[in-house]
């Protein structure tokens, strides 16, 4: 019987049909791959070789909060309402001023009150002065109070950025985990499609299955490959992305490495709508910018008090001719007019037989010793300065009318304040309303990742049981094909449905204005 064709055609059979077991065993360990790649409540990132880079999820945002223009932007109007605020303090101290002035003058003749003044010499002046100036009303005493409600407006504004950035960050670190899943997914359905094909061989070869199979294996084994390098494409996009949300250049290697648990517990709606109302840091911000206003239309309404100003301060001058003679014989003429005059007066009074003094006229010269004096007089210019007395000013105003700029200016900063009060309040609305949508979405992506991952184990289910059929001959190629697009669908779905629900906390958390997890 050995020998009989009938008992070797069985054979040959049999033979043939253990090799198609062990390719339909192959063909399961891809299934098996994904199934513990994509099961359960978190998605595993994969081992990675030494050279690789991880990057946690808290780590790019701080990269971010280091290097994202947007945001170091915001940070920097911290300095400016930081100088805003001394500048509001420097009001209450005095204003101190210096100056030192120097100046040539050209000879020749000038009018002065209409007086024409004759000088034959250049001159040149210097002058300084130290002034000291003390200004006080009620809008230089209210200034700090406006200015520190404003400094704290923009600190809340800096924490309302990063908490900004920090959803912004988080929401595309999820998109590249998800893009990658589910090119990890790809590859795993494309090994599939590749047993598939090998499989429809087998079949073809025992007589049990047909070209056309085989010819469909390979179609949908390329279709399958057209769908991993699209998503491969994506995740390299979305991860790229990523990299242009923290400021910095993409590494060559870099690994997704934060696991995402499912199960991170929620306070109730009430206790974050409390929570948000106490520190979310845009509604503080508005409130701060309210009350800046508040003390705004209070300083508007102190143009109407009087203003003290006191000022004083020390100083002195220089006044030199360049010619250094022109001061002597100015003093040698007045003397010689004078030993004239002298002599005229004793020559009448001699004539009337009174002593006769014109000796103590010859005394009316200019000696060397004066002459030198009065050359060292002059040399003053530039710093031998001759002090101006001192004065202290003080001044009480008070603006009886302007034209009804104190008005316009009081129902500006009205209006500037009403403004914040309706903005404030327009953005605590929304917070509820925001918060409420986030946390009821959030809730439903909860119950969506159950119903996605029972729905993903019952689509490996039938595949698998679709491939046993179609092994032994009682399913069709097409049956397959549809059970092997089920499951990528679900499998699809359960990916989006994890990654939504981690958007949606996100989005809950920005909300709020606070991690919470």
């Amino acid at each position: 019987m050995s020998g009989h064709p009938l008992q070797r055609l069985m054979t040959d059979r049999i033979s043939r049909f253990q090799s198609l077991v062990w390719i339909v065993c192959i063909g399961f360990i891809p299934l098996a791959n994904a199934q513990q790649t994509t099961s359960g409540m978190t998605i595993p990132v994969p081992a990675h070789d030494s050279a690789t880079t991880s990057l946690t999820i808290d780590a790019a945002v701080a990269l971010a909060q280091q290097n994202n223009p947007a945001y170091l932007q915001t940070v920097a109007g911290q300095r400016s309402a930081a100088a805003a605020l001394r500048s509001a303090h420097g009001g209450l101290l005095p204003q101190l001023t210096a100056s030192l002035t120097g100046q040539y003058q050209q000879g020749g003749q000038q009018l002065f009150n209409g007086v024409a003044l004759n000088t034959s010499s250049d001159i040149v002046q210097s002058e300084y002065n130290f002034g000291l100036t003390y200004t006080l009303n009620g809008a230089t005493l209210l200034a700090p109070r406006q200015a520190r409600a404003n400094t704290r407006a923009v600190d809340a504004d800096v924490v309302g950025a990063q908490e900004n950035l920090r959803t912004s960050v988080q929401q595309q670190y999820f998109t590249t985990l998800q893009s990658e899943a589910r090119a990890r997914l790809q590859d795993t359905l494309v090994e599939n499609a590749r047993t598939q094909v090998e499989l429809a061989r087998g079949r073809a070869s025992v007589g049990s299955g047909t070209g056309l199979d085989v010819e469909r294996a390979e179609v949908a084994l390329r279709q399958q490959q057209v769908q991993q390098i699209q998503a491969k494409n994506q995740a390299a996009t979305d991860r790229v992305r990523l990299f242009q949300q923290m400021g910095v250049p993409a590494p060559a290697q870099v690994t997704l490495t934060s696991r995402l648990p499912l199960d991170i517990p929620v306070p109730s709606l009430d206790a974050l709508l409390a929570m948000a109302q106490r520190q979310n840091p845009g509604i503080e911000a508005l409130r701060l910018r309210e009350h800046a206003a508040q003390v705004g239309v209070t300083s508007a309404r102190t143009a109407y008090t009087p203003t003290l100003t006191v000022s004083t301060g020390i100083g002195g001058y220089t006044y030199q001719y360049l010619d250094g003679n022109f001061l002597v014989n100015q003093a040698s003429a007045s003397l010689t007019a004078q030993r004239e005059a002298c002599i005229q007066t004793e020559e009448v009074l001699a004539a009337i037989s009174f002593p006769n003094t014109l000796a103590q006229c010859s005394m009316l010269t200019l000696s060397d010793a004066q002459a030198s004096a009065i050359r060292a007089s002059n040399d003053q210019f530039p710093f031998h300065f001759t002090t101006i007395p001192r004065n202290i000013t003080g001044t009480l105003s008070l603006p009886l009318f302007d034209g009804f700029v104190r008005e316009q200016r009081l129902q500006d900063a009205t209006v500037q304040r009403d403004d914040a009060r309706y903005t404030r309040r327009e953005h605590e609305l929304a917070l509820t309303a925001d918060i409420t949508a986030a946390y009821l979405t959030l809730q439903t992506a909860r119950q969506t990742v159950a119903l996605q991952d029972q729905n993903a184990a019952k689509a490996r289910q039938e595949l698998k049981f679709v491939q046993d059929q179609y092994t032994v001959g009682i399913a069709t190629f097409v049956d397959l094909t549809t059970s092997r697009a089920a499951y990528a669908q679900a499998e699809n779905d359960r990916i989006t449905a994890i990654y939504d629900y981690h958007k949606a906390f996100s989005v809950l958390e920005n909300a709020v204005g606070r991690p919470l997890r």
